[in-house]
């Protein structure tokens, strides 16, 4: 339905996407993961036809939309990381303006916004000004904006940034209906690992402007097949316990989470008598262990040696 072929795109000499080949097929909903200024934001303004590539062709259902934008524009629903909308106009009077942007009037169009209101779960204050809106209402109005024209491709990018947990599942439970009810082919971006596993039949993993993995949640999983994960709690943290850890030539990764470690070693490894020599010297308190099979996130650090958040 929708791919990229070798698309690139250089600024004043700098190449920020390079060579980016991907696919989405009708109804597949794919998730396109990457640190920041990995490319990302730049090849979905390419596929939306925001940016022209320098390099490369973006193809719906084998035409060059490079050629004729208009193609893909009129079955494309475009979600920004910004939170586009007037603040000073009403949910309904934003739908009615990009209502009629998109070519929608009378009885059609007040059809539609009623339809995109009760999606979003804002009938009931669709007459209220925007500015007046939470966090997550107002993204809420953005989806339905995205929606008024009943694409058939929907591209969301980091559509729950900076929303309450409420409004988050809301987005969620909704681009998952849409994308497995009503058939609509997703490209997703998220900071949120658990989102793009939960709604994504693929992804695709950027960093530096390029592709560097591309499968299912597990397909992808399975490039740590060999090895697994090791959570160490502690009761705070503890540096230099960490640093000696990452020296260990049998540990292949070290990182601190939030409540303790996370480590990446072969599996099999007997590793933990040697953690917890080390842990004595460093007087830590190891609080749990657990030992669990690597993780989508784990494998995104390993690729990129940063988190998704970073």
């Amino acid at each position: 339905m929708l791919e990229t072929e070798e698309i690139g795109k250089v600024f004043k000499g700098k190449a920020a996407v390079e060579g980016v080949n991907l696919y989405m097929e009708a109804g597949e909903a794919v998730g396109l993961l990457g640190p920041n200024g990995a490319g990302k934001s730049t090849t979905i303004s390419m596929i939306s036809t925001l940016l022209k590539p320098t390099s490369g062709d973006v193809r719906l259902n084998g035409k060059s939309v490079t050629k004729d934008p208009g193609s893909i524009r009129r079955v494309l629903g475009m979600v920004p990381q910004e939170i586009a909308l007037y603040e000073e106009l009403s949910a309904y009077e934003n739908l009615k303006f990009f209502g009629r942007i998109y070519g929608l009037s009378g009885r059609a169009l007040e059809q539609s916004i009623g339809q995109v209101l009760e999606m979003v779960g804002l009938t009931d204050r669709q007459k209220e000004v925007v500015k007046t809106y939470s966090g997550g209402m107002k993204r809420r109005v953005n989806i339905a904006a995205a929606m008024l024209h009943e694409p058939e491709i929907l591209i969301m990018d980091e559509p729950t940034v900076g929303i309450d947990p409420q409004s988050r599942s809301h987005i969620l439970e909704m681009v998952r209906k849409l994308n497995k009810e009503k058939g609509v082919a997703v490209l997703y971006t998220s900071h949120y690992m658990e989102e793009v596993e939960r709604l994504c039949d693929r992804v695709y993993i950027m960093d530096h402007g390029k592709v560097i993995a591309a499968g299912t949640a597990e397909e992808l999983k399975s490039i740590l097949s060999s090895e697994e994960t090791i959570l160490i709690e502690l009761d705070r943290a503890y540096p230099d316990f960490t640093k000696e850890l990452q020296a260990m030539e049998a540990i292949k990764q070290a990182t601190e989470t939030e409540n303790g470690i996370k480590l990446i070693v072969p599996k099999g490894s007997r590793v933990l008598g040697s953690i917890f020599q080390i842990s004595e010297r460093h007087q830590a308190q190891v609080l749990n262990v657990a030992v669990q099979t690597p993780s989508l996130e784990d494998v995104f650090l390993h690729l990129t040696g940063r988190k998704l958040r970073d």
